[in-house]
């Protein structure tokens, strides 16, 4: 920046006092008259009357009033610039979404140039967004957007459009934004070619580096970090007749508007429409950053029609083996999976806890609840030695919970577990099915938060299993039975002495019969470890059983509830 010279009025000399940098140009729209600006820089001109020895109080004075003055007109700016009013909203997009609905469902437009729509997995991982091109980075805001090319299997386009204080404008794809890699690509014969998704940038692990805080990639799929974590489950708009005989439908992002941030925003929102054949939907987004990053959801849907199973707040998952579920193959990791369990708090205050399988056929099961209060599919073990695996980090991977807010009504959390023969596969789906099902035409709104975790986790105030393991020490005489291995922790069991009144409470259902229950301390790591032996009455049925720690007549534990597939 140049040097700037001193000043004189009425024969007083002046002198600069500060510059003061801010990260958009649009501040200096706002600033008094007395303000250069040099691209991204905004030079405020203070000045200090000196040398003035007859008037040197009064001068004194006069520079305290000014400079006082203009701090309060700056802070005022700030309050304003922080709580921005755009002319957009969410009411804009529920407009759209109810209008849509009353029109016939048109499939997206699909087709591609030639070079786009051949290309496979690793070419389009070769096609990546300028880091330098990032949306907002030349303001210096603390938030940053980077881009999906369309291409492979996303060929289907996404409208993305910032909204800010001149209105909505949308963001073009521009060919000069993206790096190509080794492709041989004719950009400037492609129409009609736009985005396929995009991400948001934060400083989440340090103040230096922007890191990847979100990403919304494919039909309504969308997931988040929070710090130390690493990518691994994914949260979506809505789930349509999931594992059901009829098909699954995939509701889709079609468009995006996300609202310009100020240089001090925490927070970023964005409002979404979804589309499909049976339903339509406005959502807004406010993403928040940081140790556990938190997504409050506010959704309306309008139905076309009628449909066999509504998914509210989904989440899809891995899971491939673990401690209670043996690897398929050969493999020299003890466990892969995303997530090993689901977790609910019931409208009534009931913490349940259901681990994960990899089952033979798909095994779909659910917790009957009015009013949920939360429920999420969780990576509880974080222990690298459990998963021995350097690229992948499964111990890395964010828990994912739901808070509903306001009541829901009766309904049930549903859990869908499909078969998988490796752990490329999202084989896990959990959410809400509300017992009584929006109608066509009628606007059915919800909201909830999500909050992507791993330092930090959502567990049950006493205690919980922080483990399960399934199988038979050496047994002289085998009697066909089925051996499980709780450990249970938490706050409530580490007050209790080794000496403390517990029992180990459990049920099974008819086709189980209890040969062995036994409760006693983990002198090794200070937890209580249950010992249970179930016999199968039909071999070609599952069984369920549930186990909880009671002491004094009172419930000390969350309650422990698991499938056994059938064989």
């Amino acid at each position: 920046m140049p040097s700037r010279p001193d000043r004189t009025i009425n024969n007083q000399k002046l002198t600069n006092d500060f510059a003061c940098r801010t990260p958009s140009f649009e501040l200096a729209l706002f600033l008094p008259s007395n303000t250069d600006q040099f691209g991204d820089f905004v030079v405020q001109k203070q000045y200090i009357l000196i040398n003035d020895k007859n008037n040197n109080l009064n001068s004194l004075h006069l520079f305290f009033y000014y400079r006082f003055a203009e701090y309060m007109a700056f802070a005022g700016f700030l309050l304003l610039w922080s709580h921005t009013a755009f002319a957009f909203d969410f009411n804009d997009v529920a407009k759209r979404a109810e209008q849509l609905s009353a029109t016939p469902f048109k499939k997206a437009d699909t087709s591609l140039p030639k070079d786009l729509e051949t290309i496979d997995y690793d070419k389009f991982r070769d096609i990546r967004f300028k880091p330098e091109k990032s949306h907002w980075r030349s303001a210096n805001l603390p938030f940053e957007l980077t881009f999906f090319h369309q291409g492979w299997h996303y060929n289907q386009s996404v409208r993305i459009n910032e909204i800010n204080s001149q209105g909505v404008q949308e963001i073009k794809l521009d060919p000069a934004d993206f790096d190509y890699g080794a492709n041989k690509f004719n950009t400037k014969a492609w129409k009609d070619v736009g985005f396929s998704g995009f991400r948001v940038h934060f400083p989440i692990n340090t103040p230096q580096y922007k890191d990847e805080a979100l990403v919304f990639l494919g039909a309504s799929y969308f997931r988040a970090l929070g710090k130390g974590q690493i990518y691994g489950l994914s949260a979506r708009g809505l789930a349509i007749d999931t594992a059901m005989s009829s098909g699954e439908e995939f509701p889709r992002f079609v468009e995006f508007w996300l609202e310009r941030p100020s240089m001090f925003s925490k927070h970023l929102v964005i409002y979404g429409l979804l589309d499909s054949p049976r339903a339509v939907g406005a959502y807004r987004f406010v993403i928040t950053p940081g140790a556990n990053t938190t997504m409050d959801v506010y959704s309306r849907l309008f139905m076309r029609d009628n449909v066999g199973k509504l998914g509210i707040a989904p989440l899809t998952s891995m899971y491939f083996f673990g401690e209670n579920n043996k690897a398929p193959v050969d493999d020299f990791r003890p466990e892969v999976h995303d997530s090993d369990g689901l977790q609910v708090r019931t409208g009534n205050e009931e913490w349940m806890w259901r681990p994960l399988v990899n089952p033979k056929r798909l095994l779909t099961t659910s917790f009957s609840t009015v009013n949920p209060r939360g429920f999420g599919l969780m990576q509880r073990d974080r222990d690298f030695s459990h998963y021995e695996d350097l690229e992948a980090r499964y111990e890395k991977r964010p828990s994912a919970w739901i808070e509903p807010k306001g009541d829901w009504g009766p309904g049930r959390v549903e859990l869908v577990q499909i078969p998988s023969p490796d752990e490329t596969n999202d084989n896990i789906v959990a959410y809400w099915i509300p017992d009584t099902p929006p109608k066509p035409r009628v606007p059915y709104s919800l909201e909830y938060r999500i909050q992507w975790q791993k330092e930090i986790e959502t567990r049950p105030p006493s205690s919980w299993v922080v483990q399960t393991r399934r199988g038979n020490s050496y047994v002289k005489h085998p009697d066909g039975s089925i051996g499980f291995i709780l450990e249970f922790d938490g706050p409530g069991l580490r007050k209790m002495s080794t000496e403390a009144k517990m029992e180990a409470v459990v049920s099974i259902d008819d086709n189980g019969q209890l040969v062995e229950n036994t409760l006693y301390p983990n002198v090794v790591t200070g937890t209580w470890r249950q010992s249970i032996r179930v016999k199968r009455v039909d071999n070609n049925k599952p069984i369920e059983l549930r186990s909880y720690l009671r002491s004094n007549n009172t419930a000390i534990s969350e309650t422990w509830t698991y499938i056994l597939p059938p064989d």
